[in-house]
């Protein structure tokens, strides 16, 4: 049971990195200028579901494979809210086409890298943690 409450809290933590990532490029128009229409307000309506969710995420750190590897394990983890995004999220509840294509053709990979800050500071809070 500790584990998981620590899993949990360790990818609430992941989200709000990557939450504070994806405000960043939004806010300072990094992903406008690789032609990327992702620019959310950092405003608790939009904050708080992702950091539930990165929370159940992280929970996938519970699968035992690479214990002493953890941020490679964290790297790997994030490819699963990865494709949830890119495969269901877009294109069906948002309708933004496969891989979210329609916010521009670079969108697959600034959603790779946010899942992976997410994936790396999950990660590190756990090591911090133990």
């Amino acid at each position: 049971m500790k584990n998981l409450l620590l899993f949990f809290a360790a990818g609430c933590l992941g989200a709000f990195a990557n939450s504070l990532a994806v405000w960043l490029f939004g806010s300072t128009e990094i992903s406008s200028s690789l032609g990327v229409s992702i620019a959310p307000s950092l405003t608790p309506g939009w904050l708080y579901p992702r950091i539930v969710w990165g929370g159940l995420w992280g929970l996938l750190f519970i699968l035992p494979m690479m214990q002493s590897k953890l941020l490679m394990k964290g790297t790997i983890l994030s490819l699963f809210p990865t494709a949830i995004q890119l495969f269901v999220v877009f294109p069906f509840k948002a309708n933004k086409g496969i891989a979210g294509l329609e916010l521009g053709l670079l969108t697959p990979l600034l959603v790779l890298f946010f899942n992976w800050v997410w994936g790396v500071v999950t990660a590190l809070a756990i090591k911090i943690s133990k």
